[in-house]
């Protein structure tokens, strides 16, 4: 035995280090798309980050930082190795979690041999680095973010519980429980995830300490789901909210100073937990005593957030929410801004509102006041929450969703059951169809666990496609193992697949992970049901449980795989074991030790090598800079000084990590339109940072405080004729004179008379800001007009205006590129593009190629050939991810855009040079040829490059001649799928048609035209 704990030791921390430096090889450099950019930046400078927070990540992510040692420019690369690093760790805890878990049965089957130590050995390296390797958890392990380090907490808290059980007769072995309390604490500071893994100990504890019973088995589930749910509904809200009401109790009611309430409330709480624990160890009550042991550590645990206060209240940048107090925190740990959806009973996506009561009310907001020296109602909060017919409403709601109500009658097939509806306003009445409960669990199996979960799952242990976000598309992000007869007759032919449909995301595992773990399962089953019960619930809790809480909606922003990683984890446990299930079963035939070596041996190089060598280059993020360098490009697009919308994840915590961090063009202020909304955002927008003067708004607390002008409505008033000045309308809808609201059944509410606006403008002005050049001063227009489409704006567009109305050219103002059309407010006719944003400007820039504004090409043409970086993406063997891929689109129109303009300004010679680099940044090796490829070649044509222009369209047409070919192979419902993508590629070909017939000609003319209508035949089935 002493041999064996010693070489579990040593491999296990072997295996850390093949897995910690795998990561740290692949990991990416610098800040990565989505929320690394944030939770870098918000760590590096211990910042407020995005509800619900992650305060223990951020302060451990500050140490990492210290080991950049000045240079600013590897931060992310210290926070990334964190990442790495807790990976690594929670591949050691899983390699020991196998072991202890596999050696307690061998020892139940008799002696514990040599041949059965390398058995178990085996089966925890073979789990262990099958799961170093998955996809989903490598995705994770080399990026800032915070599911690597949920991970850890998840591996050591079930490894914990079963050293706990190794240990239980042991006169100290609740320490091990404490420690899990602590842990568990902790983890809260990092992410939620971890809790899940509670039903899991609960049944170790069970099986441990009571015979098993199908009663004691009912007992251990409620009892782990009671624990669950106390510690995600009870300590974690209330420890807070009871803060809350002893400080509004005080300061509203006795009249104290701020933050006294908050001061005795811990005061209570520390004394009640002392002297709890000084009775129940003095009456010798162990088990309440070990209760609020655990209460107590999950609280020392859990005070990291007293970090977000802390620096909430010193006013930092980034300061999301502004949790300064106990009351604020609340809304922030319940994330607040982001609403609520229904899981248990709910409402279908074409409920109506309740005829009767179509709103009830919700809990009033407070907020700190330093006039009146007390906690306020801004937002009561009447009329706030929908309350829908309850003949539309259901237990177990799964499509509730307005705006997805077509995918969800895709996803479902819902005919629905006809119901006849009264308006309670109008008082007309129609027939709505309401899903029925079938249709509702068709979604919930068909999208929510076969799409959302079951896909994920299969690409872990049997293999991907690509990595494409679809929706059920043949062509995009399916599980795919590489054996013929399984993928052909799922997702159809696999041969011959075209040049640009394939990517380095494809990985094929030949189902070999999937057939050890179902294996291992088996075989577990067979040895151990206590086990298998223990692993399954940690495999379902952090797999299906998800599912069911999240209650996904089809089309999601991003995949969101990584969310289930944890589930993946249980089921490598189930890897392992399916090496010391082969061992048993081949033990009787050959030597038991070569036996036990061959087997980890063979499944090693079945599983896990199979497995890293399909899965790296989609997972090699090394020498990938494009995150931050398209980040400096958004910046480097604006003038100093200036104000940048953005609206997105990747067009702004990218942007925060390159100032934040680097300290790049920190006189810049990013604006992110959808965090616009809160007023919390907009104090700190009326405050300066670094070399960024505050922004010109000129509204008043009062005025844009929560509850105060969330949303204007346009009203038309016949009186009011034609566009009407910005800050007149301002003027209008801030009053508070009751003549200038509309008074409905609930309340009165703001609103604009018209929705056309203008701004005269101050032509002196433009020229001292060099907002257009003196050569242009006669093309300044005399006012700017524009309409803004919908019923109304939102409080973030509000603002806008606000600043459109008092800036007076002072700061340049900027949109990025991939704000939206619905954030521009219809100002396009005046935008100007300079880059990977357009300036507003008081020309006329009325569009000539159908989209927003038009081309500063003197400005443009700096940025692109001079300024702009790439990010590596010309660099031979980068990864270019779907992420990078779609934004690759933005670029190539873009550059089309720069090139056209400039040959209709007869600027040819410059023309050609950005359609060159164009295709220098973007190779076809790294950026497959696509539509935009196409709008590239176009400009090459216009400009005059026939050679250039004729060699990419042969290529081309070879490619899309192999599309067609491919596309047109597929037989039956999955030939219906692709009806969009076959008229898309046909598209491009007679548009390829055209241009060839006109610039070239020849031979290839020729040959797109017999393609079009070859294939076009066949589309209309002619």
């Amino acid at each position: 035995m002493k041999n064996y704990r010693l070489l579990n030791n040593i491999i296990g921390w072997l295996i850390f280090v093949i897995a910690s430096t795998v990561y740290i090889m692949t990991s990416e450099p610098t800040a990565s798309f989505w929320d690394c950019g944030e939770y870098i930046a918000t760590a590096f400078k211990l910042q407020v980050g995005h509800p619900p927070g992650a305060p223990f990540f951020q302060l451990i992510g500050r140490f990492f930082s210290l080991f950049a040692f000045g240079d600013n420019a590897l931060v992310a690369r210290m926070v990334n190795t964190m990442s790495a690093l807790a990976s690594g760790f929670t591949i050691l805890f899983l390699f020991w979690t196998i072991t202890l878990l596999a050696k307690k049965v061998a020892i139940k089957s008799g002696e514990f041999t040599t041949a059965k130590l390398f058995a178990v050995i085996g089966s925890g390296i073979v789990g262990a680095l099958a799961y170093t390797f998955s996809d989903s958890f490598w995705f994770s392990a080399v990026e800032g973010e915070v599911y690597a380090s949920s991970s850890f907490f998840t591996a050591i808290v079930f490894w914990a519980i079963l050293k706990w059980e190794e240990s239980a007769d042991d006169k100290h072995a609740l320490r091990w429980i404490i420690l899990i309390a602590y842990l568990m604490g902790l983890s809260i500071g990092v992410h939620l995830l971890n809790l899940l893994a509670i039903p899991a100990i609960s049944y170790v504890y069970y099986y441990k300490k009571y015979n098993p019973s199908k009663i004691g088995f009912i007992k251990a589930t409620l009892t782990g789901l009671l624990i669950l749910i106390t510690v995600m509904y009870i300590i974690i809200p209330w420890v807070v909210k009871l803060a809350g009401l002893f400080e509004r109790a005080s300061v509203n009611g006795l009249g104290l100073p701020f933050n006294t309430g908050t001061v005795i409330y811990f005061i209570f709480l520390v004394a009640g937990i002392y002297f709890g624990l000084r009775y129940t160890r003095k009456k010798k009550k162990l088990l309440a005593n070990t209760a609020l042991l655990c209460f107590t550590f999950i609280l020392i645990g859990y005070s990291t957030f007293l970090v977000l206060v802390i620096r909430s209240n010193a006013n930092p940048p980034i300061n999301e929410n502004a949790p300064k107090n106990a009351i604020s925190l609340l809304s922030y740990l319940n994330r607040e801004q982001y609403g609520d959806w229904p899981i248990g009973y709910g409402q279908y996506y074409n409920a109506p509102l309740d005829s009767k009561v179509p709103y009830t009310d919700g809990n009033p907001v407070y907020s700190r006041d330093d006039i009146s020296k007390k906690y306020i109602i801004t937002d009561d909060r009447k009329g706030s929450i929908p309350n829908y017919d309850s003949r539309f409403c259901t237990i177990f709601p799964r499509m509730y969703k307005s705006e997805k109500a077509d995918e969800y009658k895709t996803w479902a097939n819902v005919k629905g059951t006809p119901i006849s509806v009264t308006s309670g306003y109008t008082g007309k009445t129609e027939t709505l169809y309401k899903p029925t409960f079938g249709e509702n669990l068709t979604f919930f199996f068909k999208y929510q666990i076969g799409h959302m979960y079951l896909r994920y799952f299969m690409w872990n242990f049997a293999g991907r496609q690509n990595d494409l976000q679809g929706a059920e598309s043949p062509l995009e992000g399916n599980w795919m193992s590489g054996l013929s007869f399984f993928d052909e007759s799922r997702i159809g032919p696999q041969e011959f697949l075209p040049e640009n449909m394939t990517n380095k995301g494809k990985s094929n595992f030949y189902m070999l992970p999937l057939i050890l773990g179902l294996f291992g399962f088996v075989f577990l089953l067979k040895k151990s049901k206590s086990d298998t019960l223990i692993v399954l619930s940690l495999f379902i809790m952090t797999g299906l449980a998800i599912v069911v809480f999240l209650n996904q909606g089809p089309s999601e922003p991003r995949e969101r795989d990584y969310a289930y990683a944890a589930s993946f984890y249980a089921f490598a446990i189930w890897i392992g074991f399916g090496v010391l299930g082969l061992f048993e079963l081949l033990k009787k035939y050959l030597n038991p030790k070569i036996t036990a070596l061959a087997v980890t041996v063979v499944c090693v190089l079945a599983v896990p090598v199979v497995m890293a060598s399909q899965g790296w280059d989609n997972h090699d993020r090394s020498n990938r800079y494009t995150a931050l360098d398209l980040a400096k490009d958004y910046l480097d697009s604006c003038a100093p000084n200036a104000i940048l919308f953005t609206n997105g994840d990747n067009d702004t915590f990218p942007l925060w990590y390159a100032q934040e961090v680097e300290g790049y063009r920190t006189d810049v202020r990013v604006v992110n339109l959808s965090l616009l909304n809160t007023d919390w955002y907009i104090d700190q927008m009326k405050r300066k940072a670094y070399e960024s003067d505050p922004v010109p708004f000129s509204m008043t607390k009062e005025q844009y405080r929560q509850g105060s002008h969330d949303v204007v409505y346009f009203y038309e008033n016949d009186q009011v004729k034609g566009a009407q000045e910005v800050k007149s309308m301002l003027d209008f809808a801030l009053s508070t004179d009751p003549a200038t609201k509309l008074q409905t059944r609930a309340k009165s509410v703001d609103y604009f008379p018209t929705n056309k606006f203008k701004i005269t403008v101050d032509k002196s002005a433009v020229l001292a800001s060099k907002t257009v050049p003196a050569e242009l001063a006669d093309s300044i227009v005399g006012t700017m007009e524009w309409t803004i489409d919908g019923m109304g704006v939102q409080k973030n567009n509000l603002m806008v205006l606000d600043l459109l109305a008092h800036n007076n050219w002072k700061r340049p103002i900027y949109f990025s590129v991939t704000t939206g059309t619905d954030s521009y407010l219809g100002l396009e006719n005046y935008f100007q593009l300079e880059g990977m944003a357009y300036r507003l400007v008081p020309l006329n820039c009325k569009s000539v190629d159908g989209q927003s504004g038009v081309v500063n090409t003197k400005e443009m043409y700096n940025n692109v050939m001079n300024k702009f970086t790439w990010g590596n993406m010309d660099k031979p063997g980068i990864y270019i991810d779907e992420t990078i891929m779609r934004m690759t689109m933005n670029l190539r129109n873009n550059f089309a855009r720069l090139a056209n303009s400039l040959t209709a300004e007869g600027k040819k010679d410059s023309a050609i040079k950005v359609i060159d680099k164009a295709f220098e940044v973007m190779p076809e090796s790294n950026v497959p040829y696509n539509y935009f490829t196409w709008v590239l070649v176009e400009s090459y044509y216009k400009a005059g490059d026939t050679i250039k222009a004729n060699q990419i369209t042969k290529k081309m047409l070879t490619l899309y001649e192999q599309n067609l070919k491919y596309l047109f192979a597929f037989k039956g419902s999955k030939a219906k799928d692709l009806a969009d993508k076959k008229e898309q590629t046909l598209s491009i070909v007679q548009r390829i048609s055209q241009f060839t017939e006109y610039f070239e000609k020849g031979t290839l003319s020729k040959q797109s035209k017999e393609l079009f209508q070859k294939y076009y035949a066949l589309y209309s089935g002619k």
